[in-house]
């Protein structure tokens, strides 16, 4: 299996920067390890979306889409899960 790029949208990014550095330090090992198991055990495919998936890291949820043609995984929210679903 081919190690995917990991790349942020820009919103992902401000919130990964606004999370307190203990936080960050739990979930960006999750993120990074996305390049190598793109659909990781507990991963889930989000309802009503085509190509939304998220991995949970604790009270957080990381919601990215992966795109098997260009090898890459784009992390699109990384928010609290009281928040994640909105």
């Amino acid at each position: 299996m081919p190690k995917y790029s990991v790349t942020f949208a820009r919103p992902a990014r401000k919130e990964l920067e606004a999370l307190p550095a203990s936080i960050v330090q739990r979930i960006f090992p999750k993120i990074e390890s996305l390049a190598k198991e793109q659909r990781p055990a507990g991963c889930r495919k989000l309802k009503g979306s085509t190509d939304l998936w998220r991995i949970r890291v604790g009270a957080y949820r990381v919601t990215y889409s992966i795109f098997d043609d260009i090898v890459q995984v784009e992390i699109i929210a990384v928010r609290h899960r009281s928040d994640a679903y909105d």
